[in-house]
């Protein structure tokens, strides 16, 4: 028995030296596994709080990728890098920030090199050398400033400018050809085009419109479509205003009629023929002549001429150069015979007179001089078709019918669209009013995508797994390593354990109960028990319960195992 009792002491301290370590061991697991549910906690912060990126700039140029990054390094701004390098992504909330910043540095670039080439040249270049980087120059700033159309993506510009010559005979003049890389869905029309050949016309010295070509990404000839509907006649201005006349007549028709039958219960269109052409006329005409008392005198001039004598003012020559005639006494004169002395002298002879006498009368003439040019654009004739719906009238009891307008109100309609549209019969215009029922439109009804779809769902989903994820993978720390260390470490599965034996081992004897409840104090309290060994009898399946009671505490605290085993030695003897 001492034997037996000092064995049972050695494995006693092997046994607190085990249980000690083993204490320690579960210790340090407890702290690991604390460790490792804080770091998880801190990751799934750190995941749940990672901000959102967008993208900041893609397809840019290697040079401006590095001007970028290196920009962003200096600002302070996360950036992260998608699609192989091809974009660079920066948090959701900073991209405006980050392009206005960037945009302020005259980055990105995109690729072109303009006249900043010319600032780095270095000295004793060859002439070859300067007028190949003056064209690259040139073409990067024309690049740049065709880009900036908001239909264009990028452009690619070559010019070919020839040497220059003394010699006339041998000059040649520069061309021109431009690459167009539009956006998708966009296009450009014949104004648009044109405006791109007179940009790149106007740059270049010598470089005339002609000899200008723009393509597109497809190999669309651009600026041959242009220069056909030029040859043709056709402007697009004109067009462009014959479509704006036109809507402009139909909606003021429009807007006459609807407060009278409701909005959308009224259409019109309008069809108009413009005059472009130009006239300058100058007319002169005259009346016809009228009675010289009905016409008004402008001017009279009157002169009189009188001559009296022989030969006074008489035209020199031949007649008036005759000697004169012989004179006559009064006595020789004929009738004087036989009148005596009382006789009355003979009356002296009477000279020629002559008398010229000139009257110019002007009058007014009755002319009328007119100068008339007519302007571009003027109206030849209107042509305006009306459709109205019939009218919805509304009975007493609620219910909604349709009806078609009486005369009176059809006539009112059409006063009313003659004068929104400006009818004028001299001209030829025309228009037309038809009341029919319109045909219901089928609405379309929109489908509302499932939730799943949703862009907004999708967002919030996300955030719920992650928060999900985060609850789902503490719990199994905590279950599957917590739990079962603080178990441990605080002895609760001993107590429970205690109780059990203590249960199943009521008749086994006051020895095995004090074990048990020696057990669910602790490891550390020393037990002395007194009185005879327990009768392990009575039924089988209790004592079973009982050996294995006795054995899990002998397993679990061999020392307290010992004291009991020596107490019964003791009280043999």
């Amino acid at each position: 028995m001492a034997a037996d009792a000092a064995l049972l002491t050695t494995s006693n301290e092997s046994g607190g030296a085990s249980n000690m370590f083993g204490q320690l061991g579960q210790k340090l697991m407890l702290v690991a596994g604390i460790a490792a549910v804080v770091a998880v906690m801190v990751v799934f912060w750190l995941w749940s709080q990672k901000p959102d990126y967008r993208v900041l700039f893609s397809n840019f140029a290697d040079k401006d990728g590095g001007a970028i990054v290196a920009e962003l390094d200096k600002l302070n701004i996360p950036y992260q890098f998608a699609d192989g390098g091809g974009a660079i992504l920066v948090p959701a909330d900073m991209v405006h920030q980050a392009r206005l910043k960037l945009a302020a540095q005259g980055l990105p670039k995109g690729g072109n090199i303009g006249f900043e080439l010319l600032e780095n040249q270095k000295f004793g270049v060859s002439q070859f050398v300067e007028q190949v980087n003056f064209q690259r120059g040139l073409e990067g700033e024309l690049e740049r400033s065709i880009q900036s159309i908001s239909a264009v993506q990028a452009a690619r510009i070559h010019l070919a400018i020839p040497k220059p010559s003394v010699f006339v005979r041998e000059q040649q003049y520069p061309t021109a050809s431009v690459l167009l890389n539009l956006h998708n869905g966009r296009r450009l029309d014949a104004q648009q085009v044109g405006a791109v050949v007179h940009l790149v016309a106007s740059s270049v010295p010598n470089l005339s419109a002609d000899h200008v070509t723009v393509v597109d990404q497809n190999g669309n000839l651009l600026s041959d479509n242009a220069n056909k509907l030029k040859q043709s006649g056709l402007d697009p201005e004109q067009m462009a205003y014959v479509e704006n006349m036109q809507n402009s007549i139909a909606r003021r028709v429009e807007s006459i009629i609807t407060p009278i039958v409701g909005a959308k219960n009224v259409h019109a269109e309008t069809s108009a023929e413009i005059d472009f052409s130009m006239t300058e006329q100058a007319n002169e005409s005259y009346k016809p002549n009228t009675k010289p008392d009905d016409m008004a005198i402008r001017s009279a001039q009157s002169h009189e001429t009188q001559n009296t004598g022989a030969n006074n003012g008489a035209v020199p020559g031949a007649l008036s150069n005759q000697p004169p005639a012989d004179a006559t006494a009064p006595i020789n004169a004929p009738g004087a015979q036989g009148q005596g002395e009382n006789a009355a002298p003979a009356a002296a002879p009477t000279p020629p007179q002559n008398t010229q006498k000139d009257t110019t009368t002007n009058y007014e003439l009755d002319k009328t001089v007119s100068y008339i040019q007519q302007a571009k654009g003027g109206i030849k004739r209107l042509h305006v078709a009306v459709v109205v719906n019939h009218i919805p009238v509304v009975d007493s009891t609620g219910k909604t019918t349709y009806r078609a307008l009486t005369a009176a109100e059809k006539q009112q309609v059409s006063d009313l669209a003659m004068q929104a549209m400006g009818y004028n019969k001299e001209r030829g215009d025309t228009i037309s009013v038809v009341n029919t029922p319109f045909v219901a439109e089928a609405q379309e009804k929109l489908v509302e995508p499932p939730l799943w779809k949703d862009p907004v769902m999708i967002e919030y989903g996300k955030d719920a797994l992650r928060f999900l994820a985060g609850v789902v993978v503490l719990m199994m720390i905590y279950k599957k390593l917590l739990k079962p260390m603080a178990t441990k470490l605080t002895g609760a599965d001993k107590k429970q354990l205690a109780v059990t034996a203590a249960q199943n081992a009521a008749a086994g004897g006051e020895a095995v109960a004090g074990a048990a409840g020696s057990a669910a104090e602790g490891e550390d309290a020393l037990v002395t028990l007194s009185g005879d060994p327990p009768a392990l009898t009575g039924d089988d399946g209790r004592m079973d319960q009982t050996l294995l009671a006795v054995k899990q505490v002998a397993k679990e605290n061999p020392r307290m195992v010992a004291n009991v085993v020596s107490s019964w030695a003791t009280a043999e003897k």
